[in-house]
């Protein structure tokens, strides 16, 4: 590969020409590209986050975000073996590569998703229902969210330079909030590459996605209230960013997301004649070589009952006798390098600074003989397992992380001990439970998580389908309290909402609808002699409501439904039992209300109504007994614009008796046509 100079995507342009640091091959220690010497202006990216960025994507809602996000998706994964030609430079193998590229793109999907399936038209969220704040039903209160109108800074560790950047973008673009991406310099020719497709592709908005490469300069003192900081990396480097003055000046959100020392616990009923025994070894062995064990979520400590420590250390040793190392393009590799020569130094370090107290079990005079032409130059370290007999007594293997493909084997005597060695980490990202027995994952889950961000409870059942102890999801949470920098990131809708303001918002129930563009109960209705079923989607305003005529229930109603459906509980058919019952006579079926009160809205005919596609927060509110009348309201709550020829339609349904009590209530959703 040709040695480039790499530039900055700053304001619409690449910035770079002049070549300052060298960046070389993990793999042969050759060049691959320089960073470029010349200083960006920092006010001028800044500038263009907020007077272009923000007004370009609050253009658009989160629909048309979501749309944009699978657009990019599709156009990098069309493109994706010119990342994996790059990616090979940071010491990755095929299946390393995958994880960072294809992972990067799985998130953008996942987010895309997230957005057209939980995410309103708009850009506000309603964090509803309201909230009745006066006695008369004419003053209320609720929550919102809304974009922040500031930017996003995502400072990214070197292991993951695509995955890192786009798990942290998906979510703020979603929001509509611009993005600054400042990749670790090590490995920043790969995220070069990636936004190099990015740029090409022309699918996001002007100011969407800036890219720093080399020093952020004062950029961070140039945030406001308004902005985010997100970064991943050292511990000790999230502790110097959290207290830079700026960001404590102002407020500014700071969300961390740092190495620990996570570990997997071998719980004490499992034997080596287990499946659960080989499956911990196996996961042991993988969080220490994928990525040549360079991932904040790498198994660093693995906690097994005292009588075992003997039988997990051989097998151990022998599935890491097994793994082939050296370049990556060949194709019977299985672990490549560390991502720089300096990494390979800061580990050896740290492995030499942990067998103070502990011992070498598996190491590099273990047949440690990396395959390839010009390794020798290369940044490869050997697979180490270490071996801490008394960890109780040492703080050491608590403490010093070595951010490669190193493990600790840790021995203990009994559940409550193992569970202490755990929360020796001081927080860790992720922890995983090797057990057999439910009880044993009832009792040890909910103490371990007061520590860890995440737990997988690993058994034979779960084996098949696991996605391992060290993949972050994006429907799923990923961060940890203490060491691990006490943030969160992922985790669904979630991680859009940290990107977003939450405000709360106060006034009468027809001021709440007309602020959310949602119906709050108690709001002025619209109703007309048009059925709203009748109503094409662009048509419907939110509040168009039908009052329906009563339908009185009688015995042959309860009679006729529990035929129909086979339901005979006591509460409907039996006149004895039901007397004594809390209710003092006989009810209808709740379903049969259900099934009433639709009777009772629904239009017929053909018409713009395409499905009911489903329902949501049903309550039954009040029994219905024999002789109550009952009648339903319908009204538009909400409405999500989805495609082409159609849209979702939220209804509100409140059903009550002839004293206007509410005895039901709940959401249907419906597909809704458009026009022609």
């Amino acid at each position: 590969m040709t040695t480039t100079t790499l530039q900055s995507y700053i304001a619409g342009r690449w910035i770079g020409a002049e070549p300052a640091q060298t960046l070389r091959s993990a793999v042969n220690g050759k060049p691959v590209a320089a960073t470029h010497a010349e200083k960006l202006d920092f006010a001028e990216a800044v500038t263009y986050a907020r007077k272009t960025g923000v007004p370009n994507l609050l253009k658009l809602d989160f629909q048309q975000r979501a749309a944009i996000l699978k657009a990019l998706a599709k156009f990098l994964v069309e493109r994706k073996e010119a990342l994996y030609a790059v990616s090979a430079h940071t010491g990755a193998t095929r299946n390393d590569s995958w994880i960072d590229i294809e992972g990067g793109t799985g998130t953008l999907f996942a987010y895309a998703s997230v957005g057209a399936n939980e995410l309103p038209s708009g850009n506000i969220v309603h964090e509803g229902p309201a909230i009745p704040l006066g006695k008369k039903g004419t003053f209320a209160g609720t929550h919102i969210l809304v974009p922040r109108g500031g930017l996003a800074l995502h400072i990214n560790a070197f292991n993951f330079p695509i995955w890192g950047l786009l798990e942290k973008f998906a979510p703020s673009f979603l929001a509509g909030v611009p993005c600054i991406g400042k990749p670790a310099t090590q490995t920043s020719y790969l995220t070069e590459a990636m936004m190099r497709l990015v740029a090409e592709s022309g699918i996001l908005p002007e100011g969407a996605l800036q890219l720093v490469i080399g020093s952020t300069g004062d950029l961070m003192d140039r945030l406001d209230g308004s902005d985010v900081v997100t970064f991943t990396g050292s511990a000790d480097t999230a502790a110097k960013l959290r207290v830079h003055p700026n960001v404590v000046r102002n407020s500014i959100p700071f969300n961390a997301e740092a190495d620990s020392l996570n570990c997997a616990v071998l719980a004490p009923e499992v034997t080596p004649d287990d499946a659960e025994f080989d499956l911990f070894v196996k996961e042991v062995a993988r969080e220490m070589t994928v990525k040549a064990g360079q991932k904040c979520t790498a198994i660093r400590r693995a906690i097994v009952p005292r009588e075992y420590v003997d039988e997990v250390a051989k097998r151990l040793r022998a599935r890491l006798a097994q793994v082939v190392i050296g370049d990556p393009s060949l194709e019977e590799v299985r672990m490549g390098a560390l991502a720089s020569h300096d990494q390979r130094g800061d580990v050896a370090e740290k492995v030499a600074a942990l067998v103070r107290n502990a011992e070498i079990v598996f190491g590099e005079k273990d047949g440690f003989s990396p395959r390839g032409q010009g390794v020798a130059e290369g940044a490869f370290f050997a697979p180490t397992l270490l071996l801490a007999k008394s960890p109780m007594a040492d703080d050491g293997v608590h403490d010093i992380e070595a951010f490669g493909p190193v493990s600790t084997l840790m021995p203990y005597e009994d559940l409550d001990e193992a569970l202490a060695l755990a929360a020796r980490g001081k927080g860790s990202l992720v922890c995983s439970l090797a057990t057999k027995d439910p009880a044993t994952a009832a009792r040890f889950v909910p103490a371990a998580a007061a520590t860890h961000g995440r737990i997988l409870v690993l058994d034979r059942e779960a084996a098949a389908e696991s996605t391992g102890h060290g993949s972050p999801l994006p429907v799923l949470k990923h961060g940890g309290p203490g060491r691990a920098g006490g943030g969160e990131e992922l985790g669904g809708v979630r991680a859009v909402k940290h990107y977003l303001q939450r405000a709360a918002v106060q006034g009468s129930p027809s001021m709440l609808m007309a602020v959310t563009g949602e119906f709050v109960r108690g709001a002025k209705v619209d109703e007309s002699d048009v059925h709203p079923f009748r109503k094409y989607f662009e048509d419907l305003r939110v509040g168009d409501s039908l009052l329906t005529h009563r339908r009185t229930v009688t015995e042959a109603d309860i009679v006729n439904f529990g035929g129909i459906s086979g339901d005979y509980f006591y509460m409907h058919f039996d006149e004895i039992a039901a007397k004594e019952s809390q209710f003092g006579k006989r009810i209808a079926h709740g379903y049969f209300v259900l099934s009433a009160a639709a009777g009772l809205f629904v239009s017929p005919a053909p018409g713009p109504v395409l499905a009911n596609y489903g329902l949501d927060t049903l309550r039954f509110v009040k029994p219905v007994g024999i002789g109550d009348t009952i009648r339903a309201r319908l009204t538009a709550k909400r409405k999500i614009d989805k495609k082409k020829d159609q849209g979702v339609v939220a209804w509100d349904v409140e059903v009550t008796n002839q004293d206007g009590d509410v005895v039901a209530s709940y959401d249907i959703l419906t597909l809704v046509a458009k026009r022609g």
